[in-house]
């Protein structure tokens, strides 16, 4: 790494250009969260608990969906939600406002406290993205809705305001910019070359691990240091076509990369996102675009660079992040 140039890459799914830059580094294999995650430690009971259901907002669906059993999964509404189900979606005049419109609701992962979704087995994950999945059905019939976003903050730092297990479901009735902007850049790179960007991301150097129907990577351009992005190895436009055989398979492989960032950066705080796309799509629109889960750790801030050019600067190079991750050996 001693003496290697900067480089700036563009990224052809997001359309975003990164500046790598390890002068700015350490080693690669150094790089460790100042900012472990570790939310659990003063607190061993809150309302996301098993027994505490009173004291959250009403349920939506649990897994099992029998009553009269434990449950392993809960889907809720959101007791504080940034948008409001109970209001009619009406535009201004010159549409430039909108009424706050939308459904945010949270996916309870486990029933204890302590355990979280890389403590989980791969079907037990798997049960979590199938919660994903019939949760995007029920508001697909909404036909205010244009787009879901399914998201996971781990740790206070990357946004998570409970320390217990959790993600969250948003449904917009717009599609949100940064999507616009992914569909753009992916309908280019699709007119001129004929293929779908995400298929043909190279792969060389920057495969971490992968199982039957995923890869995970660190891409070519990757924002942030390693961050990790988890494919189907098949062509999808939608997240939520998803069938419980892929859900376990996916499972195992987001299980993996979670243990592998943990053990490897200090558990650092952590988001993941799944970029899907619209429900209201053409067919056109479907042969090229491709949904994937991003993870991103908290291991850099963001400055005014960053904010004043959409351009982030990343000490990591890709294939040295995604060599320290396959070399990770987990405890047996």
């Amino acid at each position: 790494m001693a003496g290697r140039d900067p480089e700036i890459r563009k990224d052809t799914v997001t359309n975003r250009w990164v500046v790598f830059s390890p002068a700015r580094a350490r080693r690669p294999s150094d790089f460790k969260s100042k900012d472990s995650a570790n939310p659990n430690h003063t607190q061993s009971e809150c309302p996301f608990c098993s027994g505490h259901e009173h004291e959250c907002a009403p349920e939506i669906f649990r897994f099992p969906p029998d009553s009269t059993v434990d449950w392993k999964i809960r889907v809720i509404q959101n007791l504080y939600p940034a948008l409001s189900r109970d209001v009619q979606l009406n535009p201004s005049s010159d549409g430039m406002v909108l009424t706050g419109f939308g459904f945010h609701d949270v996916v309870i992962e486990s029933p204890v406290h302590a355990v979280h979704l890389s403590d989980l087995s791969p079907s037990e994950v798997a049960e979590v993205l199938l919660a994903y999945k019939k949760r995007i059905h029920q508001l697909s019939f909404h036909q205010s809705v244009k787009y879901i976003q399914v998201f996971k903050n781990h740790g206070a730092s990357a946004g998570a305001s409970m320390s217990h297990s959790h993600s969250q479901i948003m449904a917009l009735p717009i599609v949100p910019p940064t999507v616009s902007s992914r569909l753009d850049c992916m309908k280019g790179y699709f007119e001129q070359t004929g293929k779908c960007s995400v298929c043909e991301m190279p792969v060389k150097d920057l495969l971490i691990d992968e199982s039957t129907h995923y890869i995970s990577i660190i891409p070519f351009a990757a924002t942030f240091p390693f961050e990790i992005w988890i494919v189907p190895r098949d062509h999808s436009p939608h997240f939520h076509e998803i069938d419980s055989e892929k859900a376990v398979d996916l499972g195992g492989l987001l299980k993996l990369m979670l243990q592998k960032m943990s053990l490897q950066l200090n558990n650092p705080p952590f988001n993941f996102m799944i970029h899907t796309s619209p429900l209201q799509v053409t067919d056109s629109l479907l042969s090229y675009t491709h949904w994937f889960l991003q993870i991103v750790p908290q291991l850099t801030g963001i400055g005014g660079f960053e904010l004043g050019t959409g351009c982030y600067i990343n000490p990591v190079f890709p294939e040295d992040a995604a060599k320290v991750l396959r070399e990770v050996n987990l405890p047996k």
